[in-house]
């Protein structure tokens, strides 16, 4: 499960009078210095009500899904509150990381008008711009983090692949097919003239391609298709599917070829061949990058789980009577200190509304440590 970060909240008793004054929500768990509130884990136990619900979870299978994932949602927690403090601790920087992904992010909302696109963000996920993107920032520290101190001290021999491959060879049967990514210069509606320069255009940007610019990034760019916003692709074809002009000129190219533009009924089409499938037994060469991923979640997330645990085992970390951390580091004491002994802090109503307006984000980047999506490289330092 994701979570939204909601820092600074102290615990306080006082009911103050002044108007512009609020108290502070009881604070369940202590993470150096950060903190769990009450009302975050029962904003997370909703939440997750939620996204069961909406993967169609319901009677006995969403009870049972949501008992079994709900009494991790702490633990959860203090992982995310663990890695991002490791991250700054590392000094690592996602700043490159971030930017790309958000400029990524907005070509794909065809939003140009910086106040539009913060508008479209607010709408999607439910919170601010600015908190969206410390979010974001926060998700990419943790994979980066995770994948740095994790991910690459894993290693995948060539005999697990070898043996993965020899008992599997099933899984790797291949149909022949020809995957292609297209960028379309439409010639709807143009006259002559503007068929000419639709033509001249898609002839520069194959020759673009072709002399090594990204074909994904002037598909977004440039191409009329609706496959603009994810970069031109188009999936895999088998023989007979694929329009037989267009069909003919890919078929027999080599990955990673470019075409010359391709007249169609539309405009001026050009493919990029981004791979061909041929039928029978994939070679071990061709599926070996798959193998790996396959063989790399089952090693990580038991890594994942004692890295974290050692991280727990070198924090501050105090968890309030009644609440349980399911990932707690073993013989370690989380003793809560009597809250009576603490100092009562208020924040103003004003600070309590900006840290807790935050939703759950359905559409970003896995959670790192949750997923298996760790690519093992290191952050820029």
């Amino acid at each position: 499960m994701k979570f939204t970060c909601v820092a600074g909240l102290m615990l306080a008793s006082l009911c103050l009078a002044a108007d512009d004054v609020a108290v502070i929500d009881q604070v369940v768990a202590r993470v150096n210095g950060d903190i769990v509130s009450q009302d975050e884990l029962q904003k997370f136990t909703r939440e997750l009500g939620a996204e069961l619900k909406q993967q169609g979870a319901n009677g006995a299978q969403f009870q049972q899904e949501f008992s079994k994932r709900e009494k991790d949602i702490l633990r959860d927690r203090i992982d995310e509150l663990l890695l991002i403090q490791k991250g700054k601790e590392l000094n690592v920087n996602v700043d490159s990381d971030v930017s790309k992904y958000m400029a990524n992010l907005q070509r794909q909302s065809s939003l140009t008008d910086p106040d539009k696109f913060h508008e479209y963000v607010r709408q999607q996920s439910g919170m601010s711009y600015e908190d969206f993107l410390q979010e974001t920032k926060n998700q990419f520290l943790t994979r980066e983090v995770i994948g740095e101190e994790v991910g690459r001290h894993i290693n995948i021999t060539q005999k697990e692949i070898e043996d993965f491959y020899n008992a599997h060879k099933q899984e790797f049967v291949r149909e022949e097919k020809v995957y292609v990514s297209e960028i379309l210069i439409s010639t709807e509606g143009k006259d002559a003239a503007g068929i000419a320069a639709a033509e001249k255009k898609a002839r520069q940007i194959s020759e673009e391609a072709k002399r090594g610019e990204r074909f994904s990034d002037l598909a977004r760019d440039n191409s009329d298709a609706t496959t603009a916003k994810e970069g031109g692709a188009l999936g895999g074809y088998k023989k007979g599917e694929l329009m037989k002009s267009l069909e003919d000129t890919v078929w027999t190219l080599p990955k990673g070829a470019v075409t010359l533009p391709i007249r169609i009924a539309t405009g001026f089409e050009v493919l990029k061949v981004d791979d061909h499938t041929k039928a029978g037994l994939a070679p071990l060469a061709d599926v070996r990058s798959e193998i790996e991923n396959m063989l790399y979640g089952p090693k990580m997330q038991p890594k994942v789980r004692e890295y974290l645990t050692q991280l727990r085992k070198q924090a501050f970390l105090q968890i309030k009577p009644g609440y349980v951390d399911t990932g707690a580091a073993s013989g370690q004491s989380t003793a809560w200190q009597d809250p009576v002994t603490l100092k009562p802090e208020t924040v103003t109503k004003a600070e309590v509304e900006q840290k807790t307006r935050h939703k759950r984000l359905l559409w970003l980047i896995p959670i790192p440590g949750t997923e298996t999506t760790v690519t093992g490289k290191s952050a820029s330092r």
